[in-house]
This record gives C-alpha cells, sequence and structure tokens, in this order.
C-alpha cells in the first residue's frame, strides 16, 4: 500500500478501535496501586470512539476525513491518556492538511506532528510514558517508507521495545512490575490500523457500551401516528449459499434502502454489513437483505416514540442560568459528594471521577450550563485536569480557569475558600491555589490483585491507604487499614479532618473512625460525610 486516502484512514481509525476494545480490561489493570480504580483503556477507547464514524468511509478525500476524526475525538477525550491521544490525532491532521492523499513520507511527517501536538499539550511532559512511545516509534519508522505498511510495522516494533523501556525510566512502574498503561494501548490502537491497512477484517461493530436509554413507552400511545418512522440498524453476515461474497456491491443494498427510506449509512466489511436507515417499513429492510445472508444483530426502534421523549424531557429542563460574573464547575461523584460540593458553591457538578472521567464535551456542556463571563473549574482528579484544559482552549463563550485540584480533599478545601468580592481573576485564581497547599488526602480503598508495593505484601482482597501515590497502610480488616493510614500521616499539626465514606462504607464503622481520631488527636475538629462516592471507601481529607 503506497498511499492511504480518507477512505482507508476512516477504516483504520475504525480497526484501531476495534483492536484496542478487545484488550480494554488488560490495558485498565495495568494500574500502580491494585485498586478497582484503572481507567486507562476504558479513557483511551471512548476517546477514539468520538473519531468512529462509519460515513467517513465514504468520504473520498484525507483531510477532510482526517479532521472530522480528530474534532470528534478532541471532543470525546477522557484522562491524560486519551487527551493525549486527541492531541496525536490532532497533529495528524495538520499533517494531512490540503493532502487528498498521502504515501509513507507524508505519513511520517504527520504522525511527526502528532508528536509535537501531543507533547505541547502537557505542561510538564513526563518520559516513560505514552509521550514516549509514540515519539521514539515515530522516530524510527521514519527510516521505513517505502509503504504504508512498511512505516506502521516499523513504528509497532520500535513501539513494543520503547514499551519495555518505561520501566527504566520511571521507577514506579518497575516497582509495581507493570508497563506504561496508555502506552500499551496506543500499540494496540496502530496494529489495528495496520490490520486495516492490510485488508484485514473489522467483523466487531457492536457498541461499546451500551448505555440505559429505555424509552417511556406511555409517548405513544394507542392513537399515536408514526410520524418519524423506524430507526433500523443491522448487522449482516453474509452467506455464500446466497451470493457471491466476493463480488458483492453493497450499492445494491443502498440504492434499494434510499427507495425506501432516508439517512441511510451502509459499509461492507469483508463479508459483514453494517446499515443504518430512517424507513417506516423496517420489515422490508429485514426481508431484502436477507435475500445475501443472516442477521448478527437487528435494532428497530420506534422515532416518534424517541422524538415524544425529547419533547417531554426539554419541556422538564430547568430554565437557562442567569448570566452572572463568576461562576463554578467541580468533578465528583456520589450523591452525598455532589451535595457537600453544591454547598460550597459549585453551580455545576460534572458527574465522574476515579473510573469515570467525564469527557471534554461533558465540560463544554457544563460550561454552557453555568452561563458566566469567567468559569472557576475543579477536576478534583489528576487524571482529569487534561480533559479540562482541552475543554477550556476549546471553549470561546468564557474565561476559563482550571484549578488543578488532583484529587476531591484539595478541590473541596480550596473552594470553600474562593471569594470573588475583589472581581481581580488572577488574584482568584492564586488565592485557591494557594488553599490547595497544605493538604493531604487519604484514600481507602480494595485491592484487586496480588502486589508488593514499598516491600509491603499486598493480597487481592486487601485494604490499602495511601496518600498521591505513597502507601499508609494495609490489612484485611478495613479499619485496621484506615487507623494505619491516619497514624502514617502523622497529622499532629494538622487542625481538621473531613471523613467521606463511601457507598460500600457504612455510617457505624465511620463513626468509630471519628472517635479513634478524636481519641488520639485530641483538640481537632472531625467532619463526617456520607459521599456515597465509588471505588473509595473512605476519603479523608486533612487540613
Amino acid at each position: 500500500m503506497k498511499t492511504l486516502d480518507g477512505v482507508l484512514y476512516a477504516h483504520m481509525i475504525n480497526s484501531g478501535a476495534s483492536k484496542l476494545k478487545t484488550h480494554v480490561k488488560e490495558i485498565n489493570d495495568l494500574n500502580v496501586f491494585p485498586i478497582p480504580d484503572g481507567d486507562t483503556g476504558d479513557n483511551m477507547l471512548m476517546t477514539m470512539m468520538g473519531g468512529v464514524h462509519y460515513e467517513n468511509e465514504t468520504q473520498e478525500f484525507l483531510d477532510e476525513a482526517a479532521n472530522r476524526v480528530s474534532k470528534g475525538m478532541l471532543l470525546s477525550a477522557r484522562g491524560n491518556s486519551g487527551v493525549i491521544l486527541s492531541q496525536f490525532f490532532e497533529g495528524i491532521k495538520k499533517g494531512f492538511s490540503g493532502l487528498d492523499r498521502a504515501d509513507a513520507e507524508q505519513m511520517g511527517n504527520a504522525f511527526r506532528q502528532g508528536v509535537a501536538q501531543a507533547y505541547s499539550s502537557v505542561m510538564t511532559p513526563t518520559e516513560g510514558t505514552i509521550l514516549t512511545v509514540m515519539r521514539e516509534a515515530t522516530e524510527y519508522a521514519n527510516f521505513y517508507k517505502d509503504s504504508v505498511e512498511d512505516f506502521l510495522n516499523a513504528f509497532i516494533d520500535e513501539a513494543k521495545r520503547s514499551l519495555a523501556r518505561t520501566t527504566d525510566l520511571l521507577p514506579i512502574l518497575k516497582k509495581a512490575g507493570v508497563v506504561d498503561s496508555g502506552a500499551k494501548g496506543l500499540i494496540y490502537i496502530v496494529e489495528g490500523m495496520l490490520s486495516a491497512v492490510l485488508g484485514e477484517n473489522i467483523t466487531d461493530f457492536s457498541p461499546i457500551y451500551e448505555e440505559n436509554t429505555e424509552p417511556d413507552i406511555d409517548a405513544f400511545g394507542e392513537d399515536s401516528v408514526l410520524e418519524y418512522g423506524y430507526c433500523t440498524e443491522l448487522l449482516l453476515r453474509l452467506q455464500n449459499a446466497k451470493t457471491n461474497i466476493q463480488k458483492f456491491d453493497i450499492r445494491v443494498i443502498i440504492d434499494y434502502l434510499q427507495a425506501i427510506g432516508e439517512s441511510v449509512v451502509a459499509v461492507k466489511d469483508g463479508s459483514v454489513v453494517k446499515l443504518h436507515v430512517h424507513t417506516k417499513t423496517p420489515q422490508m429492510v429485514l426481508d431484502f437483505c436477507q435475500q445475501y445472508g443472516e442477521f448478527l444483530k437487528v435494532k428497530i426502534e420506534n422515532m416518534s416514540l424517541q422524538h415524544n421523549n425529547i419533547i417531554a424531557n426539554e419541556q422538564e429542563t430547568e430554565q437557562p442560568k442567569e448570566h452572572k460574573k463568576y461562576g463554578v464547575v467541580a468533578v465528583a461523584c456520589g450523591e452525598g459528594l455532589k451535595q457537600a460540593f453544591y454547598e460550597r458553591g459549585a453551580d455545576v457538578i460534572v458527574d465522574g471521577g476515579q473510573s469515570m472521567n467525564p469527557s471534554a464535551e461533558d465540560f463544554l456542556n457544563a460550561f454552557d450550563e453555568v452561563n458566566a463571563d469567567v468559569i472557576f473549574v475543579f477536576p478534583n482528579n489528576g487524571n482529569i485536569i487534561l480533559t479540562a484544559h482541552q475543554a477550556a482552549r476549546l471553549y470561546q463563550k468564557s474565561d476559563v480557569r482550571v484549578i488543578e485540584s488532583s484529587n476531591i480533599g484539595k478541590g473541596y478545601v480550596s473552594l470553600a475558600m474562593l471569594d470573588i468580592c475583589s472581581n481581580d481573576t488572577d488574584a482568584i485564581v492564586s488565592e485557591l491555589e494557594m488553599a490547595m497547599e497544605g493538604v493531604d488526602t487519604v484514600e481507602i480503598s480494595h485491592s484487586v490483585r496480588d502486589a508488593v508495593i514499598d516491600g509491603k505484601k499486598i493480597i487481592k482482597g486487601d485494604y490499602i491507604g495511601f496518600v498521591k501515590k505513597e502507601l499508609l497502610g494495609v490489612d484485611k480488616n478495613r479499619f485496621e487499614a484506615t487507623r494505619q493510614s491516619i497514624d502514617k500521616i502523622n497529622p499532629k499539626d494538622r487542625d481538621a479532618f473531613i471523613l467521606i465514606y463511601g457507598k460500600d462504607a457504612n455510617k457505624a464503622e465511620a463513626e468509630k473512625i471519628e472517635q479513634y481520631i478524636k481519641a488520639q488527636y485530641k483538640g481537632k475538629e472531625v467532619y463526617v460525610i456520607n459521599g456515597g462516592q465509588e471505588v473509595y471507601d473512605y476519603i479523608l481529607i486533612i487540613e
């Protein structure tokens, strides 16, 4: 394959996402701390899915296809690895600008621009991560430019060698006995892209995650009129007994669907046909397609019902917030924790946290809802900070300032210090950043695998406590692990404790921990909140 065009590039993105999908759990499990918060694979997959559009496969020009892919990924980016990945493809888009097709040399140049763009998206790039692997693999592959296939093969070969070296660049990886998860995900993506170049089949068109979107069936009653027809989607496996698969022309199906419906998309990949059509006669779609094969999956939805539900939801939506100078967006999960941030002054809560990172688009929607000249954003998680910055760069309607709260504790304490009386935005930001200094956040969770960290043996099921990346306590008993963690951090010179217990903890044990702190560290204020958060049984904020 000497060159690629927009059709092939779209295939490559789809195939890269499909390959990544089959390895998501493996990537999630490449976690320094063995707790159930691994989400790198999920974040990278959802970012890639933003670039997957089947209609791109009819887009002939490379620069237009690359632009569509990049735009979707920028909006869908989640987590640090997802943001870096989206920036990599943003740079590739720039490298393909003005090109209908690209050869291997032009592809190598586009990848170099992708690396430069990815590095520029991180204020302090860390070597031994996905950044290192994409840079070293790109530089190596640029010596192999006879064909697109040669370039990608060389990229993958060097990426694997570079991945093995990440443990030497980041001691924390070596201690945990893992390689960098984002870099591993990148290799799977490029392997999938190579598969598309080689003409290998992409057979997994199934949704990545099924959302709970059951409609209110009462919205379409006994006297309702079918105004909008049915959204009909299916996967068809062509059968040798019914047609010549190699010579089968997808235009046969497209022409028929256009005669009986609208919004037609049909793609043939090997022996699998994926199609989408809006029609009032879905049975005719099934009858026609079954002439050529058998169904792998069929989905038919009443669009009049969907429309009625949307109208009902719009009628229930709150009126837009009154415009003001300053507004606050914070990230939190758990009803109690969300309420606590509302009480501290947040205008809009973006649902998310560890293992459920929001996308850039989620932030953009929140910014619209806030309706303020200046918006302060509290990501409250180190893996969400880059996404918040990406959304801030994309948003043009307000001055968005990201307060880099790397955990719930820093965000909670900082927001409490928000004082807008000065009307000096820079000074307010400085005060919020200063408020986070001296705040420690201890997190308690359970181990999902055996591990050895800092010389301590951890057995699957043990409870562990840590602050940042420092292990504090390990025990089979949750209270004991929490007690060890509190004592290890030695909070004698601190003023107050805020204990937030999660959905898997309980009030009685939280009160026991409260009593222990009051007895052991006399004179300290202790506040207990039922946060209802996932992953962490306890979050202990020490001011």
